[in-house]
Order: structure tokens, then sequence, then C-alpha cells
């Protein structure tokens, strides 16, 4: 089965949970920090970036960024899991959302969970109710979750159609904008399918973020569904063009600096890799060229490059959302 799964990732998205190191993740440091000290921009954080040989790799398994007291960007090791997905920490005064939670399941010696706590301070969780959610339902993603799940006062909203309109009060996907205030820090939840059937997009008020996870990302962007992947891209560009972007941050880095050039999937070493903001001109120009476009085709950016699905791979896709829903 786990066979099975990880062929069908591969086809998909190039998801995986699979550890890529013989180090045990029980016996690694738990985590690098830094913070804006380190990089004067988000665009100049020197992320972790994987090693030649990660059978000798013994780096850290979270790369973690402290853009400010009350914003984590954290990268788990591409060693680990080549997909090196990154995960968002908002922190207001009565909420803390976490947007989603990696590649790494609790059995394999680690826990999202634990290690966030220890990495942020309990104190920052202590009196205050903790959400989880996803920007979509892709394993490398979630895998994390039931470290979240046995914690008190914590909600996890599964990447599940019907948890996603439940927690957002409506029934009328995917259509709308959803604003969620997390104590003196609002933020806005906007559907955008397209990659992904439950694929969502978080807008954080106080950085002028717009959180995308794999709807848009330096890397190679599969699209499902054609069709909502136009409406959302033109959506998105609406809200930017009402709200101010300061930079648009997905769930992974797969380019490398050289324009329109990607990492092949499963690579665990990208030493001149892109930076992981993209911004608002690199998303008008996208919206551009959809609405453009008569049929489904692949799109090469300098930063990203968009990829209709083939039937097969819709197919694969659709098997293991049925299974998993």
């Amino acid at each position: 089965m786990r066979i099975k799964i990880l062929i069908a990732s591969l086809v998909l998205t190039g998801c995986s949970t699979t550890s890529m190191s013989n180090s045990p993740l029980d016996k690694r440091e738990l985590a690098r920090k830094h913070d804006i000290t380190t990089a004067p921009s988000l665009s100049g954080v020197p992320w972790v970036r994987g090693a030649q040989d990660c059978s000798r790799d013994t780096q850290p398994i979270m790369d973690v960024f402290h853009y400010d007291v009350s914003t984590a960007i954290i990268r788990q090791n591409k060693c680990v899991t080549f997909e090196a997905p990154f995960s968002y920490v908002l922190v207001g005064s009565e909420k803390v959302m976490v947007v989603d939670t990696g590649a790494l399941a609790d059995e394999k010696g680690f826990s999202y969970a634990e290690a966030l706590l220890t990495v942020m301070g309990k104190s920052t969780f202590e009196q205050k109710e903790t959400l989880v959610v996803h920007s979509h339902s892709h394993s490398d993603h979630h895998q994390g979750d039931a470290g979240f799940e046995r914690l008190n006062n914590t909600r996890v909203i599964a990447p599940q159609m019907e948890q996603v309109q439940a927690f957002l009060e409506t029934s009328d996907w995917p259509n709308g904008q959803f604003s969620l205030d997390l104590g003196g820090r609002l933020v806005t939840i906007l559907p955008t399918p397209g990659h992904q059937e439950e694929a969502i997009t978080i807008y954080d008020h106080k950085n002028k973020w717009l959180i995308t996870g794999d709807t848009l990302y330096p890397g190679l962007v599969y699209v499902k569904d054609w069709q909502a992947y136009k409406t959302s891209i033109a959506k998105l560009t609406k809200f930017a063009q009402q709200n101010e972007v300061t930079a648009i941050l997905g769930g992974h880095i797969e380019m490398t600096k050289s324009s329109g050039k990607y990492y092949p999937i499963g690579t665990t070493y990208q030493p001149n890799e892109a930076p992981l903001p993209l911004s608002v001109a690199d998303l008008y120009e996208l919206n551009t060229a959809l609405q453009k476009s008569e049929k489904e085709q692949a799109m090469i950016f300098k930063s990203f490059v968009i990829q209709p699905m083939s039937m097969l791979q819709k197919s694969i896709s659709n098997i293991f959302r049925w299974v998993t829903n």
C-alpha cells in the first residue's frame, strides 16, 4: 500500500511522506531557529536546502523563521521529506492559526504539534484556542494533524469539503470570502479550488500576506480543474487590487534562480533555489495569461510553471479523494 501511495503521489503532485535520510528523526536536532535579523527581507531568508548526500545529512528537521514575535514560517528538511513543505503560524491574542502541518506523520518518531510547542514556546498557546487549517488536502500538508488532535483547546479542520464548509459556515462553495478575528489579528479566508477541490488561500491582514499553499508558489503547479483555477486566480487578483499584498507565500520552493527552470520531483538538494515569496505582479501576469487562454495548456513563467493534469492524473486524484473522504 505504501508503494502504491508513493507512486500515486508522484504522479499527482510529488507529494510524499517518505523520509529520505538514514538518520532517524528522533536522533536529529529538532529545529534551526532564526529571525528577520538574518535576512534583509523574506526574499533573502537562507532556508536549509537539503544536502548532496542525505544519508550523511545532520541538519535539523525543521527550519523555523520568526518573522516577528507573533508570526513564524516553518519548512521541513528536504532530506527528511523531499517536498519540504512550508507551514505558517499566525498568533493573535485569543487564537493561534496553524496553516498546514507538513509531510511527517507522528509515527515516524516526530510530532509536529509537540515540536511546534517547543519552538514557539508553550506560553504562545496557553489560554488560546489553536485552529489548524489546511491550504488543501494533499498528504504533504496534513500529516502532522494527529498530534494536534490530542491537544486541549485545539480544533483541527480536516481538509475535507464537509469540514471546510462547516468551519466557514457556508454551503455556497467556492463563492465568497470569510473573515476570522484571532484577537487583534484579522485573517480572511478565500476558497480557491483548481489545484485541488478544497484549496483555500489565507490573507493575513497584519503582515499583508496571501498564503496560497499549492495554488500559487515558486514551482511546478499542477492544475486539476482548469476553469476553477482560472476563476480562483481571478478572485485573488481582484482581492489584491482591493487589499495591499506585500508577499504571496506558497507551500513549497521548487524553482531555481534561472527563469522558468524548476528542480525535478524528488530533488533533495536545491543549492540554487528561488526565494519563497512571489509578488502581486506575478499574480497579475498569471491572471492575464489565464484569462486569455482558450484551452488548458502549460504556461511557463519566470518564477513558476503552470501544468494541467493529464486524464490519468485526474483519475488517480479522484480515486484517492474518494478513498480518503
